[in-house]
């Protein structure tokens, strides 16, 4: 009976080219005496063994790190699942609209892109430079209106004094004229000088207003230039400020260009123009995107909206046959769109994820999972993780006392959602249980096992049946 087993196992095992071996005991060695934690007794007369020296059958499988990695055997833990209340759906992933950066120049000219697409930028590191005519014109003028208001100063002080100089001019001929009329009240002088003092204090009155009126001009001109000069700063100070890199002019004329920072980290996600081309004033020069600032968008049936509401709990599995694994999940909270389609009869389910895992981008597909109200928690595993060997459900469970050996077992399984499907016995929450790599697990153990007696997912051997 032994040979042929064997020779089973070493047959399936060649013409899969697996180096997998399985734990057959010798006919000289010692049988197991006990069964940890199976219920049964093994003394005698219900025993694993059948001749004396025989061994009894074990359902342990070595999976040696060899094994492993030529079988590709990986791992998913048994947990706690509301497998009867999860509503699940298709779905992918999408940049949040906070997390595309444009970045386009004020000016238009010549351009020197210094950055190359998919790169990754910090805060302030130069994007491009432009070297812009308007840019060395702004300088011109602020150079200019700078001047006009330093010489508006000097002009107005000088004006000043001059009305300084006619205002004690009147006041001295006013005073003249005073005089003169007291002494003609007294019978004295003559007409010909207070008509004269009168004539010389009207024409200095009016010198005098005149100096005072171009003082008022002047004063409202150098408030002018002083306005225009802030508003040219201004704009340069703008467009400084926009560049995020100040205007630099290492190695060059002052004025001659200007270089645009980023603002934020990101990645280049496409570059607008080619290097040393020509841009228009307000044109696309690079577009920086932040890939962590994403979210989660699948489509519902609106017949599920009974069932569903703003908060509940959701989780973002990764799709099904790839490299990652079920347990790679991100948890959020549910946020059901504004508006549905009617014509799809469709409703948008948007989740935030709480934190990113590493395959989480732009674009990956994978499954949203809503917890229901209702229901309760129940042990299951993943659905690719149950193998069929003819009518029997079979899964393999990682020996917790053993992690080079795997327990073969029937797997007592219950309600599935596709996934996900409940196991009500022989596992517990945490324990481990061959994903990838189990179908050539079961094809290298069927037919192990004797047809008198059943194994028990602690690894021992009973004759007959419960």
């Amino acid at each position: 009976m032994h040979k042929t087993m064997t020779s089973i196992l070493i047959t399936c095992g060649l013409a899969l080219g697996l180096p997998l071996s399985i734990t057959l005991t010798g006919c000289n060695e010692k049988p197991d005496t006990h069964a940890e934690g199976d219920g049964h007794d093994h003394g005698s007369g219900g025993g694993g063994a059948g001749k004396e020296g025989e061994a009894a059958p074990t359902n342990r499988v070595d999976i040696p790190a060899s094994v492993r990695q030529n079988l590709g055997i990986t791992f998913a833990k048994v947990e706690s699942r509301n497998v009867a209340q999860t509503l699940r759906v298709p779905g992918r992933f999408e940049l949040l609209p906070t997390a595309r950066r444009e970045y386009r120049t004020p000016l238009g000219g010549r351009v020197d892109v210094l950055v190359s697409q998919y790169q990754k930028v910090e805060p302030g590191t130069p994007l491009y430079r432009v070297n812009a005519a308007a840019w060395r014109d702004l300088h011109e003028q602020i150079a200019a209106m700078q001047a006009r208001v330093d010489s508006m100063g000097p002009l107005r002080e000088a004006h000043r004094r001059h009305e300084q100089s006619l205002a004690d001019k009147v006041a001295l001929w006013q005073e003249r004229l005073k005089q003169l009329e007291e002494l003609r009240g007294a019978g004295g002088g003559s007409a010909s000088q207070f008509t004269e003092a009168r004539a010389t204090l009207n024409a200095t009155q009016a010198e005098l207003a005149d100096v005072m009126e171009k003082d008022a001009e002047l004063q409202a001109q150098q408030k002018q230039a002083e306005a225009e000069l802030r508003s040219l700063k201004s704009r340069h100070d703008l467009l400084v400020r926009g560049s995020n890199c100040g205007d630099s002019h290492e190695g060059r004329e002052p004025g001659s260009g200007f270089t645009v920072c980023a603002v934020a980290a990101g990645v280049v996600e496409s570059i607008g123009i080619t290097p040393g081309g020509l841009a228009e004033e307000n044109g696309l020069i690079v577009t920086l995107v932040q890939p962590d600032q994403i979210r989660f968008r699948a489509r519902g049936l609106q017949s599920d909206l009974g069932r569903l509401r703003d908060g509940l709990a959701a989780s973002i599995a990764p799709p099904q046959g790839g490299s990652l694994l079920l347990q790679e999940s991100m948890k959020g909270v549910l946020q059901i769109g504004l508006s549905a389609d009617p014509d799809e009869r469709t409703v948008d389910l948007v989740v935030l994820p709480d934190a990113l895992a590493p395959w989480a981008r732009a674009g990956v597909s994978a499954h949203l999972e809503v917890t229901l109200a209702g229901g309760t928690e129940e042990l299951a595993i993943p659905q690719s993780a149950v193998v069929r060997d003819g009518a029997r459900a079979i899964i393999f469970r990682r020996d917790p006392a053993d992690p080079e050996k795997a327990i073969r077992m029937e797997a007592d399984v219950g309600l599935s959602d596709g996934r996900w499907v409940v196991i009500a016995s022989g596992v517990k929450e945490g324990d481990e249980i061959v994903l990838g790599g189990n179908f050539q697990l079961m094809l290298a153990t069927s037919g192990s096992t004797e047809k008198a007696g059943h194994f028990h997912s602690d690894g021992t051997f009973h004759k007959g049946s419960h």
